[in-house]
Formats: C-alpha cells, sequence, structure tokens
C-alpha cells in the first residue's frame, strides 16, 4: 500500500469532516447552498430550485470538487430528482460517509450535477481559515555588500 498525502486547502471558508476536522473542500467550490448561490450558470437544464439538496440527514450542499476523499463502487439509485449513478464519498481519515458523487444522471434536467458532490451538512464543519500575515515566512533579498557592512 502506498503513502497517501493530505491537501490542505486556503480559501475564506473550509469545509471540514466534522468527526476528525479533515480538509474537504474551500466554500468558493460550493455551487448550491440553502440562501447562497455562488459559480452557478444562470441558465441551463435543471439550474431551477438548485438550492434544496437533501441527504439522509438532512440539508446538503452541491461541491464542485472535493479533497482528502475517496469513493465506493458505482450504484444506480432512484432519488427524488430521477434515477442516477451514484458513488458514496469518504473521509480519507476517518472513513466517515460525507455524501456521494453523481457519475451519471439519467434526466437531462439533472445532467448539470454529473462529476459533482453533495456533501451532507450534518457530516462538515465550514471553519474560517485565517492565515495571519505575521505567521507567514518571509523571505527578503539582503545584498552582500550590507552584510558586509555590518560587519565592520
Amino acid at each position: 500500500m502506498g503513502r497517501t498525502f493530505r491537501v490542505y486547502l486556503a480559501g475564506e471558508n473550509v469545509l471540514t469532516c466534522k468527526q476528525c476536522g479533515n480538509h474537504l473542500a474551500v466554500s468558493e467550490g460550493v455551487i448550491s447552498e440553502v440562501g447562497r448561490y455562488q459559480h452557478v450558470p444562470s441558465s441551463g437544464p435543471g439550474w431551477q430550485n438548485r438550492s434544496h439538496f437533501r441527504g439522509q440527514h438532512g440539508t446538503a450542499w452541491l461541491v464542485q470538487q472535493v479533497v482528502n476523499t475517496y469513493t465506493g463502487d458505482a450504484e444506480d439509485r432512484e432519488m427524488s430528482t430521477g434515477r442516477h449513478t451514484v458513488r458514496d464519498v469518504f473521509c480519507r481519515v476517518c472513513h466517515t460517509t460525507l455524501g456521494w458523487k453523481y457519475d451519471y444522471a439519467f434526466e437531462y434536467s439533472q445532467k448539470y450535477k454529473e462529476g459533482k458532490f453533495i456533501l451532507e451538512k450534518a457530516l462538515f464543519s465550514e471553519k474560517p481559515e485565517r492565515r495571519d500575515i505575521g505567521l507567514v515566512p518571509r523571505i527578503e533579498e539582503i545584498p552582500v555588500r550590507d552584510i558586509i557592512a555590518a560587519r565592520v
């Protein structure tokens, strides 16, 4: 078995696994959630009513991309919006089921979901990702003549 590496995300807010704190996605990659729309085309099939995603645990968000996860086997599921081929998405660290990935939508109006992920709100947290400037290492270029002058 090979070594796995975790990705640490930087963004305005980072979505993290509620169990272990593993980074999953950035808020800029959220396509829909109740009350907020980001990076959503203004037209196209199925984009009406796009804020009402639900999972087994309640409210869910449609996300463009996730990291530090793995998927299960593909299976066809009958959902409230029709039949889809989906894969369950698991946290790579604690193996908690976080939601699912849409592989294929059988109905044309649902094609916008293909390749995207559902994360269930009850299973992740949204945390601000602050990077204090004082803690970031700074690299400065110092001319050699200044170093020599300081020694004299």
